[in-house]
């Protein structure tokens, strides 16, 4: 297995464990979406992948409508997406993603959390040499399938991996950050069924921590995680 694979693997976030925050979650993206590309599905391709990924995740009908609609109101709340950047404990890098309606509110919380426990906010940008910024989709295989040629297809398309997650049987597939509308059009125009594409930070490399040490940092990620306006957290902790 590849090495975006094996973080994925490990880094499954608790909040996606809780139906409440992933529907938070999918409807504050939803609302983005509509607001960056309109209303209509059908000519607005993140909007597409995203009602799918909430058929997926089994998010009630009415809270999609509520979300779109909610982006197209006159008195619609405008989410900023601010991405922040530092050290947990222990030397940890930590990438913080947030939707918010209140910035000022938001960069107070993450700069408390990371001084409660014993980390330190940073610049923007200052850790981006440490992770690969990447468009992940999970699909549906075609039975008699052949991922070999499905990756060579997909190579041009800006693709440097391609994994089979036999325990949810799916196929996960990485690319380059830049090239996911023209990873999701061939997957489309090609007849596969996707189940959800996201954006991760995969970390170039991985820190060892003692289980001691691991105790503290979970509590700062859990910590991020509880807060609304979070919607990914990434690290490099082994």
């Amino acid at each position: 297995m590849g090495r975006a694979f094996e973080y994925r693997k490990a880094t499954k976030l608790k909040r996606w464990g809780n139906m409440a925050r992933v529907f938070t979650k999918l409807g504050k993206q939803i609302t983005i979406a509509v607001k960056e590309g309109g209303s209509d599905p059908d000519t607005n391709p993140r909007l597409r992948v995203l009602i799918q990924q909430s058929k997926k995740e089994n998010m009630p009908k009415e809270n999609v409508e509520r979300a779109i609609k909610k982006a197209t109101s006159k008195e619609a709340t405008d989410y900023k997406e601010f991405v922040y950047e530092g050290y947990g404990p222990h030397g940890i890098a930590i990438v913080v993603e947030t939707a918010t309606d209140n910035p000022i509110r938001t960069v107070a919380n993450i700069r408390s959390y990371f001084n409660k426990y014993g980390g330190s906010l940073g610049t923007s940008g200052s850790l981006q040499f440490l992770f690969d910024h990447k468009s992940v989709f999970k699909i549906t295989p075609k039975e008699g399938g052949d991922l070999e040629n499905l990756e060579l297809d997909l190579i041009d398309f800006g693709v440097d991996e391609i994994e089979y997650d036999e325990e949810e049987n799916a196929v996960l597939i990485y690319g380059e950050f830049q090239f996911y509308s023209a990873i999701q059009k061939y997957l489309e125009e090609n007849g596969y069924e996707i189940h959800s594409a996201e954006f991760e930070r995969i970390p170039n490399d991985y820190k060892e921590v003692t289980d001691e040490q691991r105790i503290s940092l979970e509590k700062l990620l859990e910590k991020f995680e509880e807060d609304e306006d979070v919607q990914n957290v990434f690290h490099n902790m082994k």
